[in-house]
């Protein structure tokens, strides 16, 4: 299998500039908080993904973030590499909501609730991005990566 780097590296600054946002911090913000100094420029350069960045700052950048760069990098592959395309997810809403597992409950609601409004005729299946996926991931306490693969054995989850 080859490995497309400069995909990598984009799907990475990426995810790196997802999480930032989310916290609402500037580069500049991020920046104060690492344990050594870089320039602005340079960490925006692995935000586009026109930058390789080495594991020992990506390990940095993903501490000051407070996630493990472990799970970033799960991120990262599911998106390169998973059946998922950049994190868009095809829902089967009955089997959502007929799905009883614990950590998906608050799915589980969400979905029953869809179910109670769609008009007739209108299809029982929904298309979440990735940022649908992550809010999910969070109302169910799990890593985004979790979730989706947890939606792939609930019912019909494809791309």
């Amino acid at each position: 299998m080859q490995i497309d780097t400069v995909a990598y590296q984009r799907v990475l600054g990426d995810e790196l500039r997802t999480l930032r946002k989310q916290r609402g911090w500037t580069r500049k913000e991020l920046n104060s908080r690492l344990q050594t100094e870089i320039s602005l420029q340079t960490l925006a350069t692995y935000e586009l993904g026109t930058r390789q960045c080495s594991v020992v700052r990506l390990v940095e950048i993903c501490h000051a973030l407070d996630i493990p760069a472990h799970e970033v990098m799960a991120r990262v592959h599911e998106r390169v590499f998973g059946d998922t395309p950049a994190g868009h997810l095809t829902l089967n809403l009955d089997a959502i909501a007929a799905d009883d597992s614990t950590h998906l409950m608050p799915l589980r609601r969400w979905a029953q609730g869809r179910l109670h409004q769609l008009a007739p005729g209108h299809t029982r299946e929904v298309h979440l991005d990735l940022p649908a996926l992550e809010y999910l991931a969070q109302l169910c306490q799990l890593s985004t990566v979790e979730l989706i693969r947890t939606l792939r054995g609930v019912g019909k989850a494809s791309r």
